[in-house]
């Protein structure tokens, strides 16, 4: 069968280097230039240490690409794959990414939110947060609640430190009118950590929490006021 991947050069080759691709660098079939690479079939199963160009036949017998996926190695870990369906899949989630990143999530608190309510929200901003979106904490204020701002800051400082292995807080919360309001970013991903939630539990609970943007606090009066930690008392 003939070799009919593209090579290094050419047309594709440019386009791939004018267009700053992520994928340019990945070295195939004859870019790879070592001797022998340690072999992965399609399937993920080890083939062992071939001769590169042994290795790229085999592809090509299959109508598959050798595909450099660990350069560091020695030798370099190749597998043999369909690397146009991977660039296309690996893109796509890098776009739906990008687009939940872009998403604003919302929860909101009352001064005076139940203990359960309070965690209960908290687990929610963990998921969205574990997403990579951001999420705009909202604190509301209702009747003579005004008179004590101070506890809307205690609730709202806990909630940040809470959430703090997964997000920071964009600036200092800050009263507009009846509201307080903070934004939270989402730390990069190798450095998020999951409090309320196993890993398997936040993918799966990915769908279901992203897809209710705001979480409000509408019950009525709470049966068990939360207290938040080292709550200053009101001055006289």
């Amino acid at each position: 069968m003939a070799n009919s991947f593209p090579s290094s050069g050419g047309k594709r080759g440019n386009y791939y280097r004018k267009n700053n691709n992520p994928f340019a660098g990945i070295r195939r079939n004859h870019r790879i230039r070592v001797p022998e690479v340690r072999v992965i079939s399609p399937e993920g199963k080890q083939l062992g240490i071939l001769p590169t160009a042994k290795a790229i036949s085999l592809a090509i017998e299959v109508g598959l690409e050798l595909v450099e996926v660990a350069s560091n190695a020695r030798p370099p870990v190749c597998r043999i794959m369909d690397f146009g369906k991977y660039v296309y899949e690996e893109s796509k989630k890098t776009s739906n990414a990008k687009a939940t990143a872009s998403k604003i999530k919302e929860i909101e608190f009352t001064p005076r939110i139940e203990e359960n309510d309070f965690f209960t929200k908290l687990r929610r901003g963990e998921i969205f947060l574990s997403h990579g979106s951001k999420v705009k904490i909202r604190l509301k204020f209702r009747g003579r609640e005004m008179a004590r701002t101070e506890l809307g800051f205690n609730v709202m400082k806990r909630a940040i430190e809470e959430l703090s292995t997964m997000g920071t807080a964009d600036a200092e919360p800050k009263l507009v009118g009846r509201n307080i309001n903070v934004m939270l970013t989402a730390l990069p991903a190798n450095k998020r950590k999951l409090k309320f939630h196993s890993e398997a539990e936040a993918a799966k609970k990915g769908g279901s929490a992203a897809s209710s943007e705001i979480e409000s606090e509408e019950s009525e009066a709470p049966k068990s006021e939360f207290k938040p930690k080292a709550e200053s008392k009101a001055k006289s």
